[in-house]
């Protein structure tokens, strides 16, 4: 049982929002005029990582003829499109304000670049829960996801010690950034993470809808 703690950073694609099958579609439509696949393998690599490290690697692995800014903006444009209707994961909005309700400073350390964040945000009451949200494009941020500064940077701003902070994540690169930093992690089930990669987290979950049992003590 994770010990109560005194911050709790979160991700945003596939663990607090449902849009990690929508940066599959929007990179599909990419790269379908070419012929190319977007398969599973490509996907979990790229997944919650640095966006141009991860095009270039989709860039360099489907053989296409295009730059990462090329690559990027063609793909913003499906993802514009997709993010207005993104989809909350189950329980998580309620989860979020029970947290706060009980006085627990939230974070929120995302990948995505700040105008992205937004858009995904946009419809989602519970975005105003956040005490600090560190994007992908913080000129703060010198190193991405596997690298553990996003999260480093989030305990800052919150002013509390990393041991003191658990992270809720959804990808190999953020758990893996999240224990680099020294935190406890909580695992939400990804359809495109095999579960023994996730052998990093202190706790897998499905969903939120779990927190009365596995986080009773917390609220």
């Amino acid at each position: 049982m994770l010990t109560k703690p005194n911050a709790v950073i979160f991700d945003l694609d596939g663990t607090l929002l449902d849009t990690e099958r929508l940066y599959s579609l929007a990179t599909q439509e990419v790269v379908d005029p070419y012929g190319k696949t977007f398969d599973l393998n490509l996907k979990r690599q790229v997944m919650g990582g640095d966006a141009r490290i991860g095009a270039a690697l989709v860039i360099n692995r489907l053989e296409l003829p295009l730059t990462v800014d090329a690559f990027l903006n063609k793909r913003a444009v499906f993802l514009e499109k997709l993010f207005s209707n993104s989809q909350e994961i189950v329980g998580a909005g309620d989860f979020l304000a029970e947290l706060n309700g009980k006085g627990i400073p939230l974070a929120l350390a995302t990948s995505s670049n700040s105008a992205l964040c937004q858009l995904k945000l946009s419809r989602h009451r519970w975005k105003t829960l956040f005490s600090t949200v560190v994007c992908g494009d913080n000129p703060g941020l010198r190193n991405p996801k596997p690298a553990p500064d996003i999260f480093l940077m989030c305990a800052r701003a919150l002013k509390q010690s990393p041991h003191d902070c658990v992270v809720f994540e959804d990808s190999v690169n953020g758990i893996t950034a999240a224990v680099a930093a020294g935190m406890s992690v909580v695992a939400v089930e990804s359809p495109y993470v095999a579960t023994d990669d996730l052998s990093g987290a202190v706790v897998i979950i499905e969903n939120y809808q779990q927190k009365s049992c596995l986080f009773a003590h917390w609220l």
